[in-house]
């Protein structure tokens, strides 16, 4: 075989080879753009915490870290770039963040914010504080973060038209978060302690109601279980519901005054002499 003829054919076959290598990688790469695509269908980013974050601690870049969320199972409010965690100014945690965790902006200050209870609060609600004690604030279980029911017990007055006073207590609201005692308004925190003041999370028309409670009866909270969001059917319990036998189950009568004693009407009195010696005796009626 010619000398050309055969450097022809070696040519063609290295051609040959190098055309199906670049084939091949062609080829893979479009597989792996095929199954980015596949795997990103459906799914958004979310900024999650690619280290243990504490309350109070400003958001770095470097503690973040973006993930893929299916898009039916994205929390709502969370951050989709690691650019929006600083945009407009440093922003804080308001609440430890562990590994993973969504960053959400309700667990986050605005741009500039500080860690403040006015920071923590709902959009549109009040924070009511009250005066507390070992028995209003359950002895101490109540806690920042528990839910408990507002309670208030008064004297309505005489009913019906008798005398004496009338007991009441009401549920003047239900289902209320705690922001905080005292001083403290960290949700992490489990120790018991009695406090002075507890401040709750309420609706304006709330915030009126209890604290006209405070000065017409005595406000005290009852602590809710863990998860309990159900809510309280009977809202007034009187005297009667305590049962009992009385003159009157729904009035605590005052006792009646006692009738002043009628002066004693002097009686008829004889005198009788017997010689020099006179006696006097008295003659009933």
């Amino acid at each position: 075989m010619p000398i050309r003829t055969l450097a022809t054919l070696v040519v063609a076959i290295l051609l040959g080879l190098v055309a199906v290598a670049l084939a091949n990688v062609w080829l893979s790469r479009q597989r792996n753009v095929d199954a980015s695509t596949v795997s990103l269908a459906g799914t958004v980013p979310v900024v999650v915490a690619a280290q243990p974050i504490e309350r109070g601690v400003a958001l770095q870049p470097a503690a973040l870290k973006v993930v893929r969320f299916p898009q039916a199972a994205a929390p709502a409010g969370a951050l989709s770039t690691i650019e929006e965690a600083s945009a407009g100014g440093q922003r804080l945690a308001l609440r430890a963040i562990v590994i993973n965790e969504p960053i959400l902006a309700t667990k986050i200050t605005a741009p500039g914010g500080k860690v403040n209870l006015s920071a923590a609060m709902t959009p549109g609600m009040r924070a009511v504080t009250f005066r507390a004690n070992d028995v209003a604030g359950v002895a101490g279980f109540v806690l920042p973060g528990d839910r408990v029911d507002v309670l208030v017990t008064r004297d309505v007055g005489a009913q019906g038209g008798k005398t004496g006073s009338t007991f009441v207590t009401q549920i003047l609201a239900d289902n209320l978060k705690v922001l905080g005692v005292d001083q403290l308004d960290d949700d992490t925190t489990t120790k018991p302690v009695v406090v002075k003041a507890i401040t709750l999370e309420v609706t304006p028309a709330q915030a009126q109601v209890i604290s006209l409670a405070q000065a017409v009866g005595t406000v005290s909270l009852a602590l809710r279980q863990v998860g309990d969001q159900a809510a309280v059917d009977k809202r007034v319990t009187t005297v009667a519901d305590l049962g009992g036998r009385g003159a009157s189950p729904m009035v605590l009568r005052t006792a009646a005054p006692r009738r002043a004693a009628r002066p004693a009407t002097p009686g008829l009195r004889v005198n009788v002499t017997r010689g020099v010696i006179t006696s006097d005796y008295a003659v009933s009626r």
